[in-house]
């Protein structure tokens, strides 16, 4: 078979770009920190097959750098505390049908009481595992230094090679929001420009309780992303990603909902005005016209949030910019043509006026003046709890900013004085 020197290349492309891949990465790391407490536990261990150890590490290394830090002693105290108490079980009975009843409510109970919080059940499945490959009770006390080779292999594989950040993959979970909030828009726009039935109108609605769902799964990758932001020495300013991200996974929540409730005020005036037309025909176009720049805007917002490059980020905020200065526009005709058909036909009154305010709700959310005087108060917020809830880093970092150094401030002050 005959490699063609351009697939090579586009082969060999595609492998490093699935290289930098943060599920690819953490899988590299999983299995190298495995094998490496493998290794280790095998020079140190009586036993001939130390599994708790690669086992141990597996879990730990699992994690990111935050989660190691601020859970990792309470995920080693569970695996150590299920090690201990399969060792007491193997010693007296060994595995049976019921000493693995007794193993796991031990281990469920024992968790409790040692207080691990999140990894109680983590108790009973390293009892469970232990006691499996666990016998003789003169080996049983390998495993304990079986975990703790792999609890530091894992550590250290934490602490010296970071774990992936995975801001890019929560970033196209909240554009993959944004085209989904888009498309509803359109097809909203282009039915309440026409007769609408009901059953139409019904269906947007559902579409739009839907994206509830669709907000879950984003937050779940965003919270991951937080996670790997946090104390990761290859991220800079990882406090002003996390609130960028947060806050614009917040408005767009807030979209959505204002986006559902528009899509019940027109189920409602569908209903009332059932089989005519929602609106009039000009008013009807205006409307859809303002759903589709409203759409553009959402997606910009998106793409707003999630740019980590200022030229970039400088560029989709202009963008947003010129969009929402066209959907103002767009508005503010709306609401003119709005009112003349009120004073013609004052029946639907209210259900107009909503249409024409949740919209204008939509528009100050995503409004860039709005956006930056919310990230700041976010920003605010956030650096103010860290300094309550571990004050002793405040005072480490003033301690260092004045702690004067022999041979070192002379070049401070001369460089500041350049």
């Amino acid at each position: 078979m005959r490699v063609v020197p351009g697939e090579w290349a586009a082969s060999v492309v595609r492998f490093v770009r699935k290289r930098r891949e943060p599920v690819v990465v953490q899988s590299l790391r999983s299995a190298a920190a495995a094998t490496i407490a493998y290794v280790v536990a095998l020079r140190f261990s009586p036993e001939a097959a130390p599994l708790t150890a690669p086992l141990t590490a597996l879990l730990v290394v699992q994690v990111t750098l935050y989660a190691t830090i601020t859970t990792g002693i309470r995920r080693v105290n569970s695996v150590v505390t299920g090690v201990v108490i399969a060792i007491g079980f193997s010693v007296l009975v060994g595995l049976t049908w019921w000493s693995l009843g007794l193993i796991i409510l031990a281990s469920l109970a024992v968790g409790h009481l040692v207080r691990v919080s999140e990894f109680v059940p983590e108790v009973a499945i390293s009892a469970m595992l232990v006691l499996g490959v666990t016998r003789v009770g003169d080996t049983a006390w390998a495993r304990v230094l079986e975990t703790l080779i792999g609890a530091v292999v894992g550590l250290a594989f934490n602490l010296l090679l970071a774990p992936p950040v995975w801001v890019d993959a929560a970033g196209e979970s909240i554009e993959g929001l944004a085209r989904r909030v888009r498309q509803l828009m359109l097809r909203m726009g282009e039915e309440a420009a026409g007769r609408t039935p009901v059953d139409h109108a019904t269906a947007r609605l559902h579409e739009a309780r839907r994206l509830d769902h669709d907000i879950v799964e984003v937050d779940a990758a965003l919270k991951q992303a937080e996670d790997s932001l946090r104390l990761n020495p290859r991220v800079r300013e990882g406090l002003l990603h996390r609130v960028v991200l947060r806050t614009g996974l917040d408005t767009l929540e807030i979209c959505t909902v204002v986006l559902r409730v528009l899509a019940r005020s027109l189920t409602d005036l569908a209903k009332e005005r059932e089989p005519e037309r929602l609106f009039a025909p000009e008013t009807g176009a205006a409307l859809e016209r303002l759903l589709a720049e409203i759409a553009d805007a959402v997606v910009s917002f998106a793409v707003l949030v999630t740019t980590d490059v200022s030229v970039s980020a400088e560029s989709a905020e202009n963008r947003l910019a010129t969009e929402l200065q066209a959907a103002t526009a767009t508005r503010d005709k709306l609401a003119q043509l709005l009112l003349a058909e009120i004073q013609q036909d004052a029946g639907q009154w209210q259900l107009h006026g909503a249409v024409l305010t949740e919209v204008n709700r939509i528009l100050d959310e995503l409004d860039t003046e709005h956006r930056s005087r919310r990230l700041l108060e976010e920003l605010d917020r956030c650096t103010r709890e860290e300094r309550e809830r571990m004050p002793w880093v405040t005072r480490l970092g003033t301690y260092m900013r004045h702690v004067r150094v022999p041979g070192r401030n002379h070049k401070a002050v001369s460089r500041r004085s350049m």
